[in-house]
């Protein structure tokens, strides 16, 4: 069950908010209580938050040419690999193993945050999100997300802004 959203003090939070509250950025907090079983991590924080699938953005690793990229890609879809490559100059991508994806970002799978990576790496957000006012990523542990503005999340994680989803 969705728990009632809260602000994050720096102080006891992810690396993700750390760097939000560091970068002066609005957001929102929402966490709830992650099911073990439940077969999408995306699709889990939709029903636990009440939030349209269009507007929670899955994390995803993959290996563009031989370096790690991070797309941003609604969960109601998928990620187009191939548009992916295109959108940062490359030939051919493939998801990247998930221990080097783990290890890199500092994050676990399901908890992978566009925002405060270990290394950080390029990044791609999906045009679709600037449709909304906000979306949700993760906030760098399963159960727990941030909302802010799609705007903001493209300028914290310099990302390029390219059709890298598909339905």
């Amino acid at each position: 069950m969705a728990k009632k959203a809260k602000k994050q003090q720096q102080s006891g939070g992810t690396p993700a908010t750390v760097a939000l509250t560091a970068a002066g950025v609005p957001y929102t907090v929402h966490s709830y209580d992650h099911d073990p079983a439940h077969p999408s991590y995306g699709e889990e924080a939709a029903e636990a938050m009440g939030v349209s699938p269009e507007r929670v953005f899955k994390t995803l690793v993959a290996d563009v040419d031989g370096a790690l990229t991070v797309a941003v890609v609604p969960v109601a879809g998928q990620l187009d690999l191939k548009a992916l490559a295109a959108a940062v100059g490359g030939k051919r991508a493939a998801m990247a193993d998930p221990a080097l994806a783990e290890r890199t970002t500092g994050y676990v799978r399901g908890g992978i945050s566009p925002l405060g990576q270990r290394k950080r790496l390029p990044t791609v957000l999906d045009e679709s999100a600037s449709a909304h006012p906000t979306i949700c990523v993760s906030a760098g542990r399963r159960g727990l997300e941030v909302e802010l503005a799609p705007g903001d999340l493209a300028g914290l994680t310099e990302a390029v802004v390219a059709p890298i989803g598909r339905a």
